[in-house]
């Protein structure tokens, strides 16, 4: 696969892991190694900053790029107030912008998450915006500045996959900017099949961290990663709705 390009950052991986729900610190880092990841996401309002050993102690900074994210946040105030603490205490201006509309669904409030894109935008954030798979909404986004839409597959930690395909493809199709996954994959055909819809990214934590074995589960989303891009890409045959023979019909030898 090729490098996935998010604004001026450039990723040599196109899939992105979290950081969360992990057993333990070398868990995690096993994780990251298998999966071959140079970008994870980190939630800014669950590090203890004044802890003695945090997550971020555990990310080779030098060959992995963090991704800050706003989750947690329920309000356009405490999203903007996250990112802008994310910039100053890790010094970068990529977020990843999470809004929550509630804590049953956990699923994005999109004028919320819409009007906090257009402020941190004009503040010079870049700015990787999740949301629902609702193509309208993504072009929204888009317009206001997002240097990539995240659109969820399904429900946060859920792991049912990609419950609408059809809008994920819309929303491929009508964007300049990179589609990303987000939320819901639980498995390596999960990532497969957003791959094959032209996504130019996945990002998931959950499938992978709350797997049995979290390093195999990494080294297999990786293996969908780059099976579903290549399928893509290759271009699969048409669906007819009848069989169609598969060797030729005509110049048979007749006995």
């Amino acid at each position: 696969m090729d490098a996935l390009k998010v604004g001026p950052y450039t990723l040599k991986s196109r899939l992105i892991l979290g950081t969360g729900k992990y057993p333990d610190f070398e868990t995690m880092k096993r994780a990251f190694a298998a999966a071959e990841v140079d970008c994870v996401t980190v939630a800014v309002r669950r590090v203890d900053f004044n802890a003695k050993e945090t997550v971020l102690d555990h990310i080779d900074r030098a060959h992995i790029q963090l991704l800050p994210n706003t989750a947690g946040c329920y309000s356009i105030e405490d999203s903007l107030r996250t990112a802008r603490l994310a910039r100053e205490l890790l010094d970068t201006d990529l977020i990843k912008l999470e809004v929550i509309a509630d804590d049953k669904t956990l699923l994005p409030d999109p004028i919320a998450t819409l009007e906090a894109t257009k402020v941190l935008v004009a503040e010079g954030f870049v700015v990787m915006a999740y949301t629902s798979d609702d193509p309208v909404l993504a072009r929204h986004l888009e317009k206001a500045g997002a240097a990539a839409v995240m659109p969820l597959g399904s429900g946060i930690g859920t792991g049912q996959g990609i419950l609408n395909p059809q809008n994920i493809r819309i929303i491929v199709d009508t964007l300049s900017v990179p589609v990303i996954v987000d939320a819901g994959v639980g498995t390596a055909s999960d990532v497969a099949i957003a791959f094959e819809l032209g996504v130019s990214g996945v990002l998931l934590n959950t499938g992978v961290a709350a797997a049995k074995d979290p390093e195999r589960m990494a080294r297999a989303m990786k293996l969908g990663a780059h099976a579903g891009f290549e399928a893509y890409h290759a271009g699969r045959m048409p669906k007819r709705p009848w069989a169609h023979a598969s060797s030729p019909t005509s110049g048979r030898i007749h006995a």
